[in-house]
């Protein structure tokens, strides 16, 4: 029998193969998806848990290994400006200068040590030996002599040491701490007001998990129906939504596999009741979703509608996206149409609809404790190339409702250059408008502000970050 060629002997010890680690190796995995291709995490990481959970072999997943990897990836990618700016002073070259991939294993290092319960040698140990495996032997000894410097300290401690002092830079220490860009540091706190203690908390929750919020689609299910599951409980203000407070599989729930029932932020939902809700002057027969996609305020509004004999447009410009509307649709007890068609140059005639809601594209600033890596993919000049779109599907919404009539203008961005600048701007062209009080229709919502506009917190009201105007058709 010929003997297997052996690896060059190092330090007189024999080669050891690296250990493979799938939890680790699936985090980095997802991580790289998120840095090369522009991934979403939330879009990335599923099909490699449930690709992991169909293994039969020895690396087949458990539920443990399951949230281990969403935390490890999760939390690396929400603390990713702080830790950069720790493993930077680790560092014998420029951060740029650092190899993505083994920038991503430094992170994921790193969330170990300093944002987990995880033992210091088992974390050092357990990336190394992904290094090994994913980097080489070579690149795996550079990331155990950083690993180990970062060891060296808690959180606390690197924090006093990279953050400079808040009286120095308020901004600036607030986005190491808190782990945002200045710019987006800058934003909030413009759009929220007020002194150090609202920011911080506003920081502090989009760096919390968010829990899972279904929505019970009137006519198809009930909030009680939902709240028979294993860790459910109400909304605290939708009366269609249920929280499952220790995560879950929303999959695993028959309702929303039978499309009865839906993932859905609760502010997403009060945005569509509150339109659903606005006094109108004359007939409520027709409604329009202008930017339907992907669907879950339009199955909502949808089924809101059939409830009083309504009909519903959703309109959506990408042809995927619609078809991802008329699943979310599917099976709605009410009358709805589901068309492909630009927003900004509709396909109905000016006057046609009694409800009109357009939650327009934005900055997504507002859902960072979803999309944690959007913090780090936007930049400012991004509001600009948002700007003329959002005024001209608001432009077009107006046009669209009749005389009487009532349009929601939304986002979810509280950033003011996406929100009040746009509903202002747009009503200096359409003078014949009216803002309507939207805080009397989200009865028992606390701290909307001095109104007429609505702005929802995730430190305050525990949803993402919706705006929405009401502005009723006047002449």
């Amino acid at each position: 029998m010929s003997e297997q060629p052996r690896r060059p002997r190092t330090s007189g010890k024999p080669y050891r193969r690296p250990k493979k680690d799938p939890v680790r190796i699936l985090a980095f995995e997802a991580l790289r998806a998120v840095d090369e291709r522009d991934a979403y995490a939330n879009l990335a990481l599923p099909p490699l848990l449930r690709k992991a959970r169909e293994n039969e072999g020895p690396e087949k997943f458990d539920a443990r290994d399951a949230a281990l990897a969403t935390e490890l990836v999760y939390g690396t990618l929400r603390w990713q400006g702080t830790y950069d700016a720790v493993i930077a002073t680790c560092v014998d070259r420029p951060l740029g200068d650092v190899d993505p991939p083994v920038l991503d294993v430094l992170s994921l290092g790193a969330h170990q040590l300093l944002g987990t319960r995880i033992p210091t040698h088992a974390a050092v140990s357990a990336t190394v030996e992904l290094a090994r495996v994913v980097l080489g032997d070579g690149r795996a000894k550079f990331v155990n002599a950083v690993l180990r410097k970062i060891a060296q300290d808690d959180l606390d401690g690197w924090l006093e040491r990279v953050a400079p002092p808040y009286d120095e830079d308020p901004e600036d220490n607030l986005a190491v701490v808190h782990s945002h860009p200045r710019w987006v540091v800058s934003a909030l706190w413009d759009s929220l007001g007020g002194g150090r203690a609202g920011i911080e908390e506003l920081l502090r929750a989009d760096n919390e998990r968010p829990e899972v919020t279904l929505v019970a689609r009137p006519g198809r299910a009930t909030a009680e129906e939902l709240l028979g599951e294993d860790a459910a409980v109400p909304g605290r203000w939708s009366p269609y939504a249920v929280r499952l407070t220790e995560g879950g599989e929303p999959g695993a729930i028959e309702a929303v596999r039978d499309g009865r029932a839906g993932v859905q932020d609760e502010g997403s939902q009060l945005v569509a009741i509150a339109l659903a809700n606005a006094p109108l002057e004359g007939p409520d027969r027709r409604w329009l979703d202008g930017c339907a996609g992907p669907g879950g305020k339009a199955a909502l509004l949808g089924a809101l509608a059939a409830e009083r004999g309504a009909m519903l447009l959703a309109s959506e410009k990408q042809p995927h996206r619609a078809g991802l509307v008329a699943n979310a649709l599917d099976g709605n007890p009410g009358s709805y149409q589901v068309i492909a068609a630009d927003g900004t140059r509709p396909a109905w005639r000016p006057g046609s609809f009694d409800r009109v809601l357009v939650d327009v594209p934005c900055t997504g600033l507002g859902a960072l404790r979803r999309r944690p890596e959007a913090r780090w993919r936007r930049r400012p000049g991004d509001l600009e190339g948002f700007a003329p779109l959002q005024r001209g599907l608001l432009r077009t919404a107006l046009e669209s409702v009749r005389i009487g009539g009532v349009v929601g203008y939304a986002t979810c961005s509280p950033h003011l250059a996406e929100t009040r600048a746009v509903v202002a701007d747009v009503l200096k062209q359409i003078p014949d408008t009216d803002l309507v009080d939207a805080r009397p229709l989200l009865p028992g919502v606390p701290e909307l502000g001095d109104g007429p506009d609505v702005q929802l917190w995730p430190h305050l009201h525990g949803t993402d970050a919706m705006y929405l105007a009401l502005i009723r058709r006047t002449g």
